[in-house]
């Protein structure tokens, strides 16, 4: 079942510490855009939402340029993996394990997403 966003009241949680954290209302995200949101340590999470509905979770910060900017990068598809490239440098980051596709060294936290 598919619920239209514009009729829900969903909040998009994230699992912080073992408790789940609302960070937006799920209309607020719209497919292909992303949303920042601020946590309560003082970190940034970046999250998006595919055009199958599905949510992913990010830290919002790219490790390459040292900007919290990930929100507003483009995302697409590698291989059948969504990411997010990076608008600074192009770096593109698997949005299901935080993966650099582009250096294997490098990888940026994920966080456990629901609508709830």
């Amino acid at each position: 079942m598919t619920l239209a966003p514009e009729t829900t009241d969903l909040k998009v949680q994230l699992q912080l510490d073992g408790d789940w954290f609302p960070v937006c209302e799920l209309a607020r995200l719209l497919p292909g855009r992303g949303v920042a949101a601020l946590l309560p340590d003082g970190r940034q999470a970046a999250l998006f939402r595919d055009r199958a509905g599905r949510l992913y979770a990010v830290d919002n910060r790219d490790p390459f340029g040292g900007a919290a900017v990930l929100s507003r990068g483009l995302t697409g598809t590698h291989q059948g993996r969504p990411f997010v490239a990076s608008p600074l440098l192009k770096q593109r980051f698997d949005l299901e394990t935080g993966q650099c596709l582009d250096d294997e060294s490098v990888r940026i936290a994920t966080y456990e997403v629901r609508a709830a």
